[in-house]
């Protein structure tokens, strides 16, 4: 079983995100949870989202104490909080930022891959200039990174999961998804 959390901020979307990329790996044959722990959270509050990804059916349902990977949407979390709680060693951080992975203070137990999402969202007209909505470049990246699907059941996932801007946002995906391969 792989576990993942995501890190983000209230309307970013740090849950679709989750969503989609459950959603995307159903569409492979795999077993899947996605689900979001936040409370009455305002916008920009921090949010968690967590996924299960299995080859046979998830019967436990709890929160993800131990992930094996962490996403992190808002890299200004990396600062508010400790992102690697529970993270197994040997574990991926991937985060949503213009910095270079050395940049981030982590210790040499976990591997740090970064992604400018926020740069591919922006050029695809995803969001606005001040509040751009990452997560299907988020996820583009994240399915290469960690080589947890084909692009293409990524691609369904969002027509099927995104009803605004669903072209710009495959876009946003391929184009990280894209970058990602580099970054390995």
């Amino acid at each position: 079983m792989i576990e993942i959390r995501f890190h983000g901020r209230g309307g970013q979307g740090t849950v679709v995100a989750s969503k989609i990329l459950a959603d995307a790996l159903a569409k492979e044959g795999n077993y899947v949870q996605a689900y979001p722990e936040f409370g009455v959270e305002r916008r920009g509050a921090p949010v968690y989202a967590f996924i299960r990804i299995d080859n046979k059916p998830i019967y436990d349902k709890s929160r993800i104490y131990t992930p094996d990977h962490v996403v992190v949407v808002d890299p200004t979390l990396v600062e508010a909080i400790d992102v690697t709680v529970g993270l197994k060693p040997g574990g991926i951080i991937i985060i949503n930022s213009d910095r270079r992975p050395e940049e981030f203070n982590f210790p040499d137990l976990y591997r740090v891959v970064t992604i400018n999402a926020t740069e591919i969202a922006v050029k695809h007209g995803l969001g606005t200039l001040a509040a751009p909505i990452v997560n299907t470049a988020i996820v583009g990246a994240t399915i290469k990174i960690l080589n947890l699907c084909r692009l293409e059941s990524l691609i369904e996932a969002i027509k099927e999961g995104v009803p605004i801007k669903p072209q710009d946002n495959i876009l946003a995906a391929k184009e990280a998804y894209e970058k990602a391969q580099s970054l390995l």
